[in-house]
């Protein structure tokens, strides 16, 4: 009679291990791929669903005139950093009328052709760094930093790239030579 029940647990326990092992390769190979598949497509339908409602606001004409402020602020940033072409040219003028008001000593001014300095920054496709050498004698410290604070506070902005002091043993006053850059838009084509 033991053995009878023996064989039967022996038999219900080998189809219960059989189907266990069934199912979870059904899971694994039929449940989990489709529960991925389907995160997948909510991922996508939720990215549907945001372009479709801000393609709905962006038609709304109070979004366009926001982003045409939006736009507006950003060209008025860039101003304010690169400098038109054609007004590159006035740039040199800029700089010597701020030296002048500034009452510096011996100023020069050149453009620098420097090769070396265009093959280590990268191309740019809308503008280019145009450099300028400056040297003039300033009296004291505070003559060359309200110098140096006119330029950086100028529209558009002038970048002290470096700058050298040479004490003077005369007192006439204390030698500086300055690499000035400023990013000018290059001109584009009609």
């Amino acid at each position: 009679m033991r053995s009878v029940y023996r064989t039967y647990f022996t038999k219900v326990a080998l189809i219960w291990a059989g189907c266990s092992v069934l199912l979870f390769f059904a899971h694994m190979f039929i449940l989990v791929p489709q529960q991925s598949s389907k995160k997948w497509l909510e991922k996508q339908l939720l990215g549907r669903k945001r372009m479709y409602s801000s393609a709905l606001k962006a038609a709304q004409k109070e979004t366009k005139i926001q982003l045409n402020k939006q736009i507006e602020n950003l060209r008025n940033r860039l101003r304010s950093f690169v400098i038109d072409f054609k007004d590159s040219t006035n740039l040199t003028f800029d700089i010597s009328r701020i030296a002048n008001e500034k009452e510096v000593a011996s100023f020069s001014i050149e453009p620098k052709s420097d090769i070396s300095r265009s093959t280590t920054t990268p191309d740019y496709k809308y503008i280019f760094e145009s450099c300028f050498d400056v040297s003039f004698l300033t009296a004291d410290f505070n003559q060359f930093a309200a110098l140096l604070n006119a330029l950086e506070r100028h529209q558009p902005a002038i970048l002290v790239d470096r700058f050298a002091i040479t004490r003077s043993d005369k007192g006439i006053g204390h030698q500086v030579n300055m690499n000035l850059a400023v990013f000018v838009r290059k001109k584009q084509g009609s």
